[in-house]
């Protein structure tokens, strides 16, 4: 059987995206950087700690300027527990309440079926990663970075690449835009740069400038897809389901993604169509 190598949307070899937290007023500004290069993210949220009034430009954004940044820009919502608890520091069952009760009351608001996360201080601990499970989570990230591109094995316990105040992040965004599969793809797996952070630790850092000289340099490029934490789990998850006929001649899509692959022998490209069965030779 031909080895066969995932590729992204288009048969691109990498994917960027990005996951900031608390729902804050600063993130309008932080879109309006992201959608001016072509980037998008995750905005992970506490709604039990929405704002009460209009917060113009500091604090917390209101349940109603939240529905609107978020939609109208085309970021995705992920939980961040209701009242942002360190979850590893409390009771199982107050830590399962503070994940549901924010998920429900997002799906509500977004109208949307939510199962990302971030987990709020970065507190986990292996009974919280089962609490996530229960209570229908899929991805969930970590504050720890991983100062590297490789997919994710465990999504429960997501890793990403730095957070925007390390000193290698311009470093790392070199390395990683002049990754390529080169001539010989069976060689190399797709990579993703993930960044995060809070957008008000630019007003507290008076750093704005380094978010803008990334996203400038990292963005409108022809070989990254730029996409949501959800859209890259998604897209991983619908490849992992491909069947395959026994000799390995025909491989059927059994989801609602189209899917993009390559094979070793001289660097054949198929697309799979949802929900269709091709042939590979």
């Amino acid at each position: 059987m031909k080895k066969r190598h995932m590729r992204f949307p288009n048969f691109k070899d990498k994917a960027v995206t990005l996951s900031y937290d608390d729902g804050v007023a600063q993130d309008k500004r932080l879109i309006s950087i992201l959608s001016k290069y072509g980037l998008k993210g995750t905005f992970n949220l506490n709604s039990g700690m929405f704002g009460r009034e209009a917060t113009q430009d500091k604090g917390r954004m209101t349940a109603q300027e939240a529905l609107r940044l978020y939609t109208e820009s085309g970021n995705e919502v992920a939980v961040h527990g209701f009242k942002h608890l360190s979850l590893a520091d409390v009771d199982s069952a107050v830590a399962i309440n503070d994940i549901i009760e924010d998920r429900k009351a997002l799906e509500a608001l977004f109208g949307k079926v939510i199962k990302g996360m971030a987990y709020a201080n970065g507190s986990y601990n292996d009974s919280v990663v089962e609490a996530l499970k229960l209570c229908g989570i899929h991805y969930s990230r970590t504050t720890e970075s991983s100062r590297d591109f490789k997919l994710p094995k465990d999504w429960l316990k997501l890793k990403a690449t730095c957070h925007h105040n390390d000193p290698a992040l311009m470093e790392l965004a070199k390395k990683f835009v002049e990754y390529s599969v080169g001539d010989y793809p069976w060689r190399n797996y797709p990579r993703m740069f993930y960044l995060w952070g809070h957008s008000y630790e630019f007003d507290n850092d008076d750093n704005w400038g380094v978010i803008e000289k990334f996203a400038e340099y990292i963005g409108g490029r022809d070989d990254i897809w730029y996409a949501t934490n959800g859209e890259i789990y998604d897209y991983i998850n619908a490849y992992e389901r491909l069947e395959f006929s026994a000799d390995g001649s025909m491989v059927h899509n059994p989801t609602a993604i189209d899917l993009y692959i390559t094979y070793h022998r001289n660097s054949q490209n198929f697309i799979i169509p949802s929900g269709q069965t091709v042939r590979l030779d």
